[in-house]
């Protein structure tokens, strides 16, 4: 057996960590130790991993020298990253971590920075021509409701999020076709969608907002995409159809060979070189045609769908990362695997030691 390789994973108390972590325990070439990092002390992922560390926040100034240090004495490999704000400040030092033998698997920082904030995406792949959906950018009320009624509303859905925000975090749904009983007394209370007088209600103490997006609501299927790429060199594209979402996480999906939807991916990642394991999030609009949402540029949580189609994406991403060849055999996507996500739990002693409870 070849030399364990030691992988650094960070947020492994977010709800995709486990998936990666059973994606890379499913290697049998290589011998994986993992080292995983959060800043909750009972992250659900610790009792996943060889080691486990408190890590420090992103925002904190020591953030990068205290990962160099971890990383120095663990002998870390690779770091594969799975906190959105975390992308920023690895991307601005990989130099440095090169030094240690450390390779962070994320784009280049001016790539990077392109696709953090969604405004900015937008306009950049509205320049390089790739279709978007009708937006604009607004930053108070005023301009708020201005953007709604110029995008059709009320007689069209419309919808709108912070261009910088995580997951699901504040999106919501203007829509006046929508029956306001169905969220009221049949839906749990964190339906995306809004009134326009609730909206300004909660807004009527209010002159500016955070920078938000808003754009044409595209009312028909919507894919999660995870690439992998190199450079731009799109390595392969597998669309998850999401069938059912609960606080912006799948729970129910299908992987589909989609070609158009392949191929527009595809053309975003090659035009902005992004680098490593890739997300984008499409939906497709009144003409069933494909339309970009956002971009993940890092692991997404429901990849380990695609290691169960054949295809395990953060494995590769550590093959890339390594200089590593990778085979086509390892490309092979089994179409038509289709994944139902489940609750599962890990259990702590009073002194907060993980419990195996052999139940």
């Amino acid at each position: 057996m070849p030399k364990p390789i030691t992988v650094l994973l960070t947020g492994v108390g977010s709800p995709g960590a486990p998936g990666v972590i059973k994606s890379l325990r499913a290697v049998k070439e290589y011998d994986f130790r993992i080292i995983g990092i959060d800043m909750n002390p009972h992250a659900a992922g610790q009792v996943m991993v060889d080691k486990f560390i408190i890590g420090p926040e992103a925002a904190e100034p020591d953030f990068v020298p205290r990962l160099i240090r971890l990383c120095s004495a663990e002998n870390v490999d690779v770091i594969l990253p799975l906190v959105s704000k975390e992308l920023p400040r690895f991307a601005k030092c990989l130099h440095r971590f090169k030094k240690i033998g450390t390779v962070v698997s994320v784009s280049e920082y001016n790539r990077l920075m392109q696709v953090m904030n969604k405004g900015t995406l937008i306009h950049t792949l509205k320049k390089k021509g790739i279709p978007t959906p009708r937006s604009v950018i607004v930053n108070t009320v005023k301009g708020l409701r201005k953007a709604l009624h110029d995008l059709g509303y009320p007689d069209h859905p419309v919808c709108f999020k912070p261009t910088v925000s995580d997951g699901s975090r504040g999106f919501r749904i203007l829509d006046t076709q929508k029956n306001r009983l169905d969220p009221l007394f049949n839906e749990k209370p964190n339906s995306a969608y809004i009134s326009d007088h609730e909206l300004f209600r909660i807004l009527s103490d209010c002159s500016v907002i955070p920078e938000t997006i808003v754009m044409e609501y595209l009312p028909h299927e919507e894919y999660s995409i995870d690439l992998l790429a190199r450079d731009g060199e799109v390595i392969v594209a597998i669309p998850r159809l999401r069938e059912a979402i609960v606080n912006g996480i799948s729970v129910k999906s299908t992987i589909v060979k989609e070609d158009d939807v392949i191929a527009y991916a595809s053309r975003i990642v090659r035009e902005l070189r992004l680098h490593g394991n890739i997300g984008v999030q499409i939906c497709r609009d009144k003409d069933a045609q494909p339309k970009i949402i956002e971009i993940n540029p890092r692991i997404q949580g429901t990849i380990v769908h695609c290691t169960a189609a054949g295809v395990n994406l953060p494995y590769l991403a550590v093959k890339l990362a390594k200089g590593i060849p990778i085979h086509s055999s390892e490309l092979s996507v089994r179409w038509g695997t289709r994944m139902t996500r489940y609750w599962e739990e890990v259990f702590w002693s009073e002194e907060g030691l993980p419990i195996q409870p052999g139940i």
